[in-house]
């Protein structure tokens, strides 16, 4: 079985993985590859896994990581107050969210669900990727326009 060891996003890759939210967050696991060969994942604890990230054996094989599709809820207003709201709401709740144009993912709740549509959200189930926010002092390795800054007085 072959050995991925770590996560880059500057190397080429000659195979891909696809994983849900959730396998993407486990920095040691066994997966199976998209052309069918089993890979063991070996990251340093804490890692967590993006769409698009590369993972790489010792012998610099590269293996592209992609985010599965699943089954998520979206939650869609038209102001962006209102979707500040929802995603308040959520994280209250310590929801992972993932926050488009117009819409607020997660991962489907029939409970949640509800809530939303309580509120006067208009609620759809959906199947798409999900990446979630990493949040405030989570995981930032992707690119959405975020600026990274220093609160240190």
């Amino acid at each position: 079985m072959r050995q991925l060891i770590r996560k880059t996003h500057e190397s080429d890759a000659s195979d891909t993985l696809t994983l849900d939210y959730e396998r993407r967050q486990k920095s040691r696991q066994r997966a199976v590859l998209d052309s069918g060969g089993e890979v063991g994942i070996l990251l340093a604890p804490g890692t967590k896994l993006r769409d698009g990230d590369v993972l790489v054996d010792a012998a610099g094989q590269g293996v592209r990581v992609r985010a599965a599709e699943e089954s998520l809820s979206e939650a869609r207003a038209d102001q962006p107050s209102a979707l500040a709201r929802a995603a308040y709401h959520l994280g209250n709740r310590h929801v992972p969210v993932e926050i488009g144009e117009g819409c607020v993912r997660y991962a489907h709740d029939h409970v949640l669900d509800d809530m939303l549509r309580g509120l006067g959200f208009t609620v759809l189930a959906v199947r798409a990727p999900f990446e979630p926010e990493g949040g405030a002092y989570g995981d930032h390795s992707h690119a959405h326009g975020h600026h990274h800054h220093s609160h240190d007085p």
